[in-house]
């Protein structure tokens, strides 16, 4: 098992302190790929290490094992430069260089190279400009290339995660988001009222999310860029758990309107509401599956709370878990292969996130260093899943793969965080 902390000081909006989150890796791969990232070539100072960033993204990742550049034996920026028996001798399957030029307007030009170190030869090159502040955007390319080009999985550093933050006193709820590293974080909202279930929009620009408030439950949509916020529900009773339509133009969610907690949509544009489920049981936790056709809920119809799917034309409905007293929050890969969940192995037994295997039907339960794991937000790519969970008696988010066998932890020093939804590829 190895263990590297990375602190990465995170800018907060609303607040005059400086809040930290602390990603801790705590399971690689045992056969993770040996990699080397030399230090980009640069003749100055700038606010983001290009080479640090990228070198951070495949660690966390779990696939690879990096060399330390004070482990290097030589620190080459150019190809002609390298001495690819140093890399052999320090058995490095892979190294990666770069340089990095200040061009006019502000702008800069940053070129790298992945070389395959056994047959010494070129896999992979980019020249990318951005300014200052892109630079981090640039780095997360560039890591998101590399980890395709050797494991053949689209990369998903680029993308965003959204979180909920509350400080200890529990007066003070912030709905954030952040890069999938944790840094450049941004309080898109704040409240004294608890904010739940945050859900991304599939484009990335809006969120929606529901807000506690004096006079109950509500579900709003707000947009990213603006701050602009729209009441989507506000119905007598539970008005809960919303997730949008793949294209975007619809939210299902939760509302006990008619008595009984059941599942509807509602078309963004022209509010027309649809009722999804109809039982004496709470139907709660949708999520819509790729196809646009079918949603995948938590019931307790047949006594405990299990997975089930409906067709939203044909009413036709599904289960889908059967393994386990309790399992719920579902959500499902983009793949829609895997299905991941908050399982519990039998009454009293701990609460940890699983995976389903839908094609094979085999459950794998993934976590078991935390407690009181919840809500399972799976990465654009269907690699990696973020999750709440407690720690040392603290709300942190944590992070496992589909596979189970990479894991870090994300804490925060101030407050407590919980509420993970990983955000979709922006492009």
């Amino acid at each position: 098992m190895m263990k590297r902390y990375l602190s990465i000081l995170l800018m907060m909006f609303c607040f005059s302190a400086q809040a930290e989150l602390t990603i801790e890796i705590t399971q690689g791969i045992a056969s993770s790929i040996p990699i080397s990232v030399v230090p980009f070539e640069f003749d100055g100072t700038l606010t983001d290490d290009v080479d640090d960033i990228v070198r951070n993204d495949l660690e966390r990742s779990g696939h690879f094992s990096l060399l330390e550049p004070d482990d290097m034996l030589s620190q080459p920026q150019h190809e002609e430069d390298i001495y690819f028996t140093d890399w052999r001798l320090l058995k490095q399957d892979f190294v990666v260089i770069g340089t990095i030029k200040q061009l006019e307007n502000k702008q800069y030009q940053i070129r790298y190279q992945l070389f395959d170190v056994f047959n010494e030869q070129e896999l992979l090159t980019q020249t990318l400009k951005g300014n200052a502040t892109q630079l981090r955007d640039i780095a997360h390319r560039i890591s998101d290339a590399i980890y395709e080009q050797l494991t053949g999985i689209r990369g998903a550093f680029s993308s965003k995660i959204a979180y909920v933050t509350t400080n200890s006193q529990r007066t003070k709820f912030n709905l954030s988001i952040s890069d999938s590293d944790g840094a450049r974080e941004k309080v898109v909202l704040s409240s004294k009222y608890s904010i739940f279930s945050p859900a991304w929009s599939p484009d990335g620009k809006r969120l929606a999310y529901v807000m506690l408030e004096d006079s109950g439950s509500k579900v709003y949509v707000q947009d990213i860029a603006t701050g602009k916020k729209q009441l989507v529900s506000a119905h007598k009773g539970i008005n809960s758990a919303p997730s949008f339509s793949p294209d975007g133009n619809k939210l299902a969610l939760v509302l006990s309107k008619d008595g009984n907690p059941e599942i509807y949509t509602v078309d963004l544009k022209t509010r027309h509401w649809t009722r999804v489920t109809n039982h004496y049981a709470i139907d709660t936790e949708p999520n819509w599956m790729p196809d646009g056709k079918h949603i995948i809920f938590t019931s307790g119809r047949t006594g405990n709370p299990q997975i089930y799917r409906v067709n939203i034309t044909s009413g036709y409905i599904e289960r889908l878990t059967f393994e386990g007293s309790y399992n719920a929050r579902a959500r499902l890969a983009q793949d829609g292969r895997f299905l991941v969940l908050v399982h519990q192995e039998r009454k009293g037994a701990p609460f940890h996130i699983a995976s389903l295997d839908l094609v094979r039907g085999l459950l794998q339960t993934l976590t078991s260093d935390t407690e009181l794991d919840e809500s399972p937000s799976v990465s654009p790519n269907g690699v990696m899943v973020m999750y709440a969970a407690k720690y040392n008696k603290r709300s942190i988010l944590a992070a496992v793969s589909v596979a189970g066998d990479v894991k870090f932890l994300v804490p925060s020093k101030n407050g407590d965080v919980r509420e993970p939804a990983w955000g979709p590829y922006l492009n």
